[in-house]
C-alpha cells in the first residue's frame, strides 16, 4: 500500500528568475496605465524645470534643521495669536453658505461697477430732497431694505450658536502677546 507524502519540498526560484518576474509584473502595470504614467513625468518634468524639486530635495536634507525652525517660529507669540485665528478663520468660513452668499456678492460687484462709472463723471452732491425722491427709485428702495435686512441679522441674539466662550480678560492691542488671560502667580 503506498504511503502519504509527508515531506513536501518547493523548488526555490532562482534570483535571477524572480528579477524577470518582477520586472515583468512592472512592464505590464506601467502598459496598463501608461497615459497615467506619462501624465505624471510630465507633472515631474514641470516641478524639475521650475526648481520645486532641488527645494523639496534640500528640504527633506535638512528636514531636522527645519522643523527645528518652524517650530520656533510657531511658538512665538504672535505666531501663536496668527495660527489661532487662522484655525478660527477657516471654521468661520466653513461655516458660510455660499447659496445664499452668491447672489450677494454679485449685487455687491453689480454696486462697485456703477460707481466706477459715476466716479469717472464729474457728478453733483445729492442733497436731502434728492435723497428723499431716490427713495422712489425701485433699484434704491431694494438695495435699502436688504441693508436694513443685513442690519437686523446682525442684531439677532446668536449666543446660542456660539462655540467659542468670550475672553475674560480684555485683548492687549499691538502688545504682541497672546490673549490669553494670565495665570495667577503663585506666591512661595
Amino acid at each position: 500500500m503506498a504511503e502519504p507524502i509527508k515531506n513536501i519540498q518547493f523548488k526555490p526560484v532562482s534570483e535571477e528568475v524572480q528579477k524577470k518576474r518582477d520586472l515583468m509584473e512592472i512592464e505590464d502595470a506601467l502598459l496598463a496605465n501608461k497615459d497615467s504614467m506619462l501624465e505624471v513625468l510630465e507633472i515631474i518634468s514641470y516641478l524639475k524645470n521650475r526648481g520645486i524639486l532641488d527645494m523639496v530635495k534640500g528640504l527633506l536634507g535638512q528636514g531636522d534643521k527645519v522643523l527645528d525652525i518652524a517650530v520656533n517660529l510657531a511658538n512665538m507669540p504672535d505666531n501663536k495669536n496668527s495660527i489661532k485665528n487662522l484655525l478660527l478663520l477657516m471654521g468661520t468660513i466653513g461655516m458660510i453658505n455660499v447659496t445664499q452668499l452668491e447672489p450677494i456678492l454679485l449685487k455687491i460687484n453689480a454696486g462697485i461697477a456703477r460707481v466706477a462709472e459715476v466716479e469717472d463723471k464729474e457728478t453733483e452732491k445729492t442733497s436731502y430732497l434728492g435723497m428723499a425722491r431716490a427713495l422712489k427709485d425701485p433699484e434704491v428702495n431694494r438695495s435699502i431694505t436688504l441693508i436694513l435686512e443685513f442690519l437686523r441679522g446682525m442684531g439677532t441674539d446668536i449666543s446660542d450658536l456660539e462655540k467659542n466662550e468670550p475672553s475674560s480678560v480684555e485683548p492687549s492691542v499691538n502688545s504682541g502677546e497672546t490673549q490669553e488671560p494670565e495665570k495667577a502667580k503663585s506666591r512661595g
